[in-house]
């Protein structure tokens, strides 16, 4: 079973998936590591791993890069943020091309302008229902295997409200995607009504600090979501360590005291599967 299937297995399998989101090659790999089913590339870490805010400010080629070297390291499926699709519904069928290429087993598209922003962020503008249906539209046709998940995404509920947003939605459904991506919906309330006023499985967006209450996994399960992305758990764990060490680095001229809460040599080695390099070096390299 392909990446692809095996997500559209876990999508129709009626369960909860939980797929935390990697800023990079790295962390997907510590994704799958942790017995987790799938992984979410969030372009939002991706801008932040590089040192930008979540403002649109990479290209697709630069992401498709990122996607591509991230699909590489794992064996789970991989969920990646397209944005807007870089542009109108032309640039969505070049960029559903190029996304097909790298392996990735679903990504979300969404109805903002662009450039985007982060879903929860103040001052989001929308394309129009009809724009969005388009390209909705585009990305199905130019999909070449039927097995990769199309995730329609509506920012609407900030902009035009809820029930615009369910409306939006179930109109990009319609259109061919297979995943409704309802974005910062305010309250447990409102969350709760999704799943339910959509014709097809809904994703969910989890995070602390957001618009979108962080409720656990069991009670979204509850409510009928299939999917739930985590994108910046890890992200945001990997910033307070990282200034905790360097802190006391600075402090004492020595980490000595943060030691015990860094990975060891080895489990540095294991998360980025050494051993299995030094056989294949062992394989092709070793001449009699």
């Amino acid at each position: 079973m392909t990446p692809r299937q095996k997500l559209r297995k876990m999508i129709d399998g009626g369960k909860y998936v939980m797929v935390p989101g990697a800023y990079d090659p790295l962390t997907a790999r510590l994704v799958q590591t942790a017995g987790f089913e799938a992984v979410y590339l969030t372009g939002g870490g991706f801008s932040r791993a590089n040192g930008f805010p979540d403002l649109g400010l990479f290209t697709m080629s630069e992401n498709v890069q990122f996607i591509s070297r991230t699909v590489d390291t794992v064996d789970i499926p991989v969920v990646a943020d397209m944005d807007t699709g870089y542009g109108n519904a032309l640039n969505v069928i070049r960029s559903v091309r190029e996304y097909e290429k790298t392996g990735v087993a679903g990504f979300h598209l969404e109805d903002q302008v662009s450039p985007k922003k982060c879903g929860h962020y103040e001052g989001k503008q929308l394309v129009s229902k009809a724009e969005m249906v388009g390209k909705i539209k585009a990305a199905v046709d130019t999909r070449t295997d039927p097995d990769m998940i199309i995730i329609a995404r509506t920012d609407s509920r900030a902009v035009e409200g809820f029930e615009s947003a369910i409306d939006r939605m179930n109109a990009y459904l319609d259109a061919g995607a297979d995943v409704g991506f309802v974005e910062a919906p305010v309250n447990a309330e409102e969350m709760a009504k999704i799943p339910g006023s959509l014709s097809k499985p809904a994703l969910v967006n989890i995070f602390e600090g957001g618009k979108t209450p962080p409720l656990p996994a069991k009670q979204l399960e509850a409510m009928g979501f299939r999917l739930g992305i985590y994108p910046s758990q890890t992200h945001r764990a990997a910033i307070f360590a990282a200034q905790e060490v360097l802190a006391i680095l600075k402090r004492d001229g020595d980490a000595a005291k943060f030691e015990s809460r860094m990975a060891s040599f080895k489990d540095r080695e294991v998360a980025v599967n050494t051993a299995r390099w030094g056989e294949l070096e062992r394989k092709y390299m070793t001449f009699d």
